[in-house]
């Protein structure tokens, strides 16, 4: 849900962001919060000017999001796979150990004993097999963990929605640090809440987003080995953010 309200009296534009009922079931706030101080000052998103108890208020971007078919146009792209690295390369304090899978099998278990009060919305739920899932996510767990990927600290939420451009200084904004996998997860979002996977980004595109990722300065220096391996990794990894996101919209 967005708000806006007219700035009359020539004060400063701000952001006040409310977080949403039971999202601290799934997300961290504490960590949250270090790591926009932090992401803030390499350069990403809004400055924190103040917290309060459901929210924060920060500093407002003068730019307009993107449209998921926004992200697929090669220079839209190639800054996308440039600021994600430099994300992916910012030193963020506290704990460095991977949270993809602790997450989704934490969400596994609230997903797993919830009642619902709405006699449709139970009668869905009861169809859910739980240890179908838990079986699928053991397995899908296995081979991601044989990729040996490196641990970055990541966005996890790069939909299009939390990407902004303005256009006159040519800037690229990426906000809403909230989750913190990534390249597969964004590949994902190019298919909008329509779910259009017709979307999904072809292997071609793939290797331009690749190239831009791996050498900002020189992508077509990339060797074909270097693409086929994150290759391999990033879409493996977008089906764990497919298993990732289905179980946080049970518990959500």
């Amino acid at each position: 849900l967005k708000v806006s309200v007219n700035n009359e009296n020539g004060g400063d534009p701000v952001t006040v962001r409310v977080f949403g009922p039971n999202t601290e079931i799934v997300i961290d706030r504490e960590r949250e919060l270090q790591a926009i101080y932090y992401l803030s000052g390499a350069g990403f998103g809004a400055k924190m000017l103040g917290i309060f108890a459901n929210g924060m208020v920060q500093s407002f971007i003068d730019a307009s999001t993107l449209a998921p078919t926004d992200m697929s146009k090669p220079k839209h792209a190639a800054e996308i796979a440039r600021q994600l690295r430099k994300f992916h390369e910012t030193e963020v304090p506290g704990p460095k150990d991977p949270q993809l899978w602790p997450d989704i099998f934490k969400f596994l278990d609230k997903a797993s004993n919830l009642q619902f009060e709405d006699t449709a919305k139970q009668e869905k739920y009861a169809s859910i097999s739980f240890n179908e899932l838990r079986e699928e996510a053991n397995a899908l767990k296995d081979v991601t963990d044989s990729l040996n990927a490196p641990v970055v600290f990541a966005h996890n939420d790069l939909l299009s929605g939390n990407l902004m451009l303005n256009e006159k200084e040519e800037m690229l904004y990426l906000i809403d640090f909230e989750y913190g996998y990534d390249i597969g997860n964004h590949f994902n979002e190019h298919a909008g809440f329509e779910c259009d996977y017709s979307l999904y980004p072809d292997k071609d595109s793939q290797y331009h987003f690749f190239r831009h990722y791996l050498s900002p300065d020189n992508p077509e220096s990339v060797s074909e080995s270097e693409l086929q391996r994150i290759y391999i990794e990033t879409n493996c990894y977008a089906i764990a953010s497919h298993l990732y996101w289905a179980i946080w919209a049970i518990v959500q």
